[in-house]
């Protein structure tokens, strides 16, 4: 019995002591485990923090990178401020003119942005330079001196048979003399001038031959041209007739150049939305200015007409024309030099109607250059 319960304590001391070595085995095992799994972590966040700066760094080089290459290529691409003549004609000798723009020449009409002068070329072509001083002193920097180039080779680019070509320019320190074909008819204002002082008569055909080729320019400006070009300022002086009476809009794009040259044509030949703001001018503008030529031409009337200072008219050709239009008095407002045949009549009335539209107030309701052709075509055959 005795041998038995100590071979029982024995085995029992065995087990325990199996059990205990058991216990501290696991006990490394886990903690060999739990210092592994970490190791991995942090070498994992190690791997993944080196990898994400690595891509970040990248992505900064490359952005420096394409930084330092842009500005590089718009140093090489920007262009130099130009001396001397640019000639955009071959029938304009650069040689001599510089050296013509010197001699006497012909004071032929000044206006706000400039004053205009008939000049004769060694080789006998006549032609017509502006005279263009931007009188504001921050006008008179390289990048505003570059920007008038750019935007006088844009000028220069446009070709359409109612347009003024510029067909070169010569830069004098802070002048620019813009150099165009002469017209020796003269302006639409010099016309209607002759008109109203009985010394010329223009038939309404006439008339409206001048409106179609006028909103024509409009058109191929607005339509045709990519980027879109505005007039910006439209009015009878910037309307020259050639001696058939054919119009060609001077003075195309150049109140971009010189937004100051907005105000003159803002206070007679404007939109109402040129006195908020010039942001807002659109192509529906330079179809209300149009809409002012129109009622000259069929009225004789001038916006600045003393007529229009009696608050009967409404202040304005503008208010004036729509109050007859809507009284169903349209006739009244015809001038009486080209009243004649009734289906010449009919013609200008619904002329009326035509010019009365291009003159609302909101720009939307205004019809587009584009619709105008054939509009005002529809009147008669051209």
């Amino acid at each position: 019995m005795g041998t038995c319960c100590n071979s029982s304590t024995v085995l029992k001391l065995c087990f325990l002591w199996l059990q205990l070595i058991c216990v501290q085995c696991h006990g490394r095992i886990l903690k060999d485990d739990t210092s592994s799994s970490d190791q991995f972590k942090n070498r994992f966040q190690k791997i993944f923090l080196s990898i994400l700066f690595g891509m970040f760094t990248g992505l900064i080089c490359a952005l420096v990178f394409a930084w330092l290459v842009r500005s590089f290529v718009r140093y090489i691409n920007k262009a130099p401020i130009l001396k001397g003549p640019v000639v955009f004609s071959p029938k304009i000798p650069s040689k001599t003119l510089q050296s013509a723009l010197a001699n006497d020449t012909q004071l032929i009409g000044s206006s706000s942005s400039g004053k205009y002068y008939r000049t004769v070329l060694d080789n006998g072509l006549t032609v017509a330079v502006k005279r263009m001083e931007p009188g504001s002193p921050q006008l008179h920097t390289k990048s505003f001196k570059r920007r008038i180039q750019h935007e006088l080779e844009l000028i220069a680019s446009l070709r359409h048979r109612n347009l003024m070509s510029l067909r070169a320019y010569v830069r004098e320190s802070n002048t620019f003399f813009l150099v165009y074909d002469y017209v020796n008819t003269g302006s639409l204002e010099d016309v209607m001038n002759k008109v109203r002082e009985n010394q010329l008569q223009l038939t309404w055909e006439v008339r409206l031959r001048i409106a179609v080729g006028i909103v024509k320019a409009l058109q191929y400006l607005h339509f045709s041209c990519n980027p879109t070009v505005l007039h910006r300022n439209l009015k009878p002086t910037n309307v020259m007739l050639d001696a058939e009476f054919e119009p060609r809009l001077a003075d195309c794009g150049l109140a971009k150049i010189i937004p100051t040259l907005n105000l003159p044509a803002a206070s007679n030949y404007g939109p109402p939305e040129s006195f908020q703001s010039c942001s807002r001018y659109t192509d529906k503008s330079d179809v209300f200015s149009f809409g002012v030529i129109l009622g000259v031409l069929l009225t004789g009337k001038y916006p600045t007409d003393p007529f229009f200072g009696d608050t009967s008219t409404g202040g304005s050709l503008a208010r004036w024309l729509q109050r007859l239009q809507e009284a169903g008095d349209a006739r009244e407002a015809l001038d009486k030099s080209i009243l004649g045949e009734e289906v010449e009549e009919d013609e200008m009335l619904m002329a009326v109607k035509i010019a009365v539209v291009c003159l609302s107030d909101m720009p939307a309701d205004r019809p587009s250059s584009d619709e105008l052709v054939s509009m005002l075509t529809q009147l008669n055959s051209f």
